[in-house]
């Protein structure tokens, strides 16, 4: 079962990702609502695949997924966004991100999104 931390400063798409997510035997380790919280987190539970929002106050998404490849190179981060945005699936690519979902969520994409990782 992989291990997932949700960061979204949305508390109803956190709730969304988590209850799809776990439908589909994912285990949901954490939540953070920006990207600081999201570096603390990402230290204690080691999770193995994290979604990061890209747009979030104190500590956008872009930035958070640098500071966490810079602690882990290995990590697998799959960047989500209503910003479906050519540009922006680039930009977090060359941050460091495995993947990019899209707002509003299509459920199929978003489990075999984290199942290719």
């Amino acid at each position: 079962m992989k291990k997932v931390l949700i960061v979204d400063d949305a508390l109803f798409i956190r709730l969304t990702l988590k209850k799809m997510l776990e439908k589909y035997n994912f285990q949901v380790v954490g939540e953070a609502g920006n990207g600081i919280e999201a570096i603390k987190l990402y230290k204690e539970l080691k999770p193995d695949i994290v979604t990061m929002d890209v747009t979030m106050p104190e500590m956008d998404g872009l930035e958070a997924v640098k500071m966490i490849k810079d602690i882990d190179e290995q990590a697998k981060i799959v960047m989500v966004s209503a910003m479906g945005q050519r540009t922006m699936v680039v930009k977090a690519i060359e941050s460091g991100a495995s993947g990019f979902i899209v707002k509003p969520f299509n459920e199929a994409h978003v489990v075999e999104t984290l199942n290719s990782l």
